[in-house]
């Protein structure tokens, strides 16, 4: 009995404090979610007091209803050029991913240099490249055109992502799908793809909310236009004189929705696909 008394492990001191620390460290992360969602529902007279109200003691709606009357365009617009954007990056990445984990091209090494040092290149630097570009195609205030642009901020980490997960699949699969007789392409179509669900999902996710949240390419190279994306329409509330604040953290509550119920959903998935290619065969 006593050895059993003393080979139980002592409990430590008690860290409480930690505990407190990280709850005081998350709930200051989270206040700025916490004052967008507040003046949603807050009128605009009552922004004008010092210091304005931390709840919305006479809350409204009125935010929501111009949401709903004016940026559902807007919210199309964005969810069209995110979607689009997501095909086009896996379109590009998944096959070139493939070619440098399974098929090892001359010169592959320097070609994942070259990526990785593109993803360095400043975002204003491309944009006006860009825009240079699109002044002499006719190009400026498309859709297209910004779905191209933002698919090149997407695609040198999609290709990266691609090849780290694709370098972990078992070779064995691959050799039995080629004495099959199946070549690379069906390789790939048929085994590989399929196999790399986890990095597909985590290559779409980020892709997606680079461009659903994407200001720079747009308000260079489509501001403007007929077609522009939330994050454009949002600064029709925000004037010289007038800033309509209910109406834009409202906007902005709304256009926060699709990013975050995507990524509740997708967070197992792109766990799996971040680590992937850790262990190697």
């Amino acid at each position: 009995m006593t050895a059993t008394l003393t080979s139980r492990p002592r409990r430590g001191p008690s860290h409480w404090w930690k505990t407190a620390l990280g709850t005081a460290l998350t709930a200051a992360m989270l206040f700025p979610v916490y004052w967008m969602l507040n003046v949603s529902f807050t009128r605009d007279q009552a922004m004008r007091k010092s210091p304005p109200d931390l709840f919305p003691v006479r809350g409204t709606l009125d935010g929501y209803r111009r949401v709903l009357d004016e940026q559902l365009p807007y919210l199309a617009t964005s969810l069209v050029i995110g979607l689009a954007t997501v095909v086009l990056t896996v379109a590009l990445a998944a096959p070139a991913g493939y070619a440098l984990a399974k098929l090892r091209p001359r010169g592959g090494g320097i070609l994942s240099f070259v990526l990785l040092a593109a993803q360095m290149i400043p975002g204003i630097i491309m944009a006006m490249g860009f825009y240079a570009i699109y002044l002499s195609l006719g190009m400026l205030q498309s859709v297209p055109g910004l779905i191209i642009a933002d698919s090149t901020l997407a695609v040198p980490f999609a290709v990266l992502i691609f090849t780290a997960f694709m370098s972990g699949l078992p070779r064995e699969l691959i050799q039995a799908a080629t004495m099959d007789g199946a070549g690379a392409l069906r390789t790939f179509w048929s085994v590989v793809l399929p196999m790399s669900r986890n990095a597909v999902v985590t290559v779409s996710l980020f892709t997606f909310l680079w461009s659903w949240s994407d200001f720079l390419f747009a308000g260079t190279l489509v501001s403007g236009g007929a077609h522009e994306p939330i994050t454009l329409g949002i600064y029709h509330y925000i004037g010289n004189n007038n800033q309509e604040w209910n109406a834009i953290m409202a906007t902005a509550v709304v256009a926060s929705v699709p990013a975050t119920v995507i990524l509740v959903l997708a967070q197992r998935y792109v766990a799996a696909g971040v680590t992937a290619g850790a262990v190697k065969d």
